[in-house]
């Protein structure tokens, strides 16, 4: 069975960074595109970055492009959100997702979810 268990949210002020991680497991993620998405109160869930496990090819979001890095861990089966310069409108509850294959946004295509984790940005 599938398990993806995200962790490192928490609050920080403006201009900080956090490290978000998502620990796979219950199979091989060779093949599999890996990716963060958010969802604010109110608002829809949005993409954040994606990533494909066996080539490393990455994609992010207009939003967070030269802030965010996504990043993999083979040995530890983990995929990495790097943020920094944090703003307020970063604040939202953070997902990973994995999907087999292809690298795409939409969140519909995305067949495993973590939990999520809080990230809470004050101004």
């Amino acid at each position: 069975q599938v398990q993806l268990v995200e962790s490192g949210g928490g609050l920080v002020q403006a201009g900080g960074s956090l490290r978000l991680s998502c620990a796979a497991s219950g199979r091989t993620f060779n093949n599999y595109a890996m990716g963060w998405f958010r969802q604010a109160p109110g608002q829809e869930r949005e993409f954040v970055a994606a990533i494909r496990w066996i080539t490393g090819t990455t994609y992010y979001a207009d939003s967070v492009k030269g802030r965010f890095t996504i990043s993999r861990d083979n040995a530890k089966n983990t995929v990495y959100l790097q943020m920094n310069n944090l703003r307020p409108e970063d604040t939202a509850v953070y997902y990973c997702a994995a999907r087999n294959f292809a690298l795409i946004t939409d969140s519909s295509k995305y067949d495993y979810w973590g939990q999520g984790t809080q990230v809470t940005v004050s101004s």
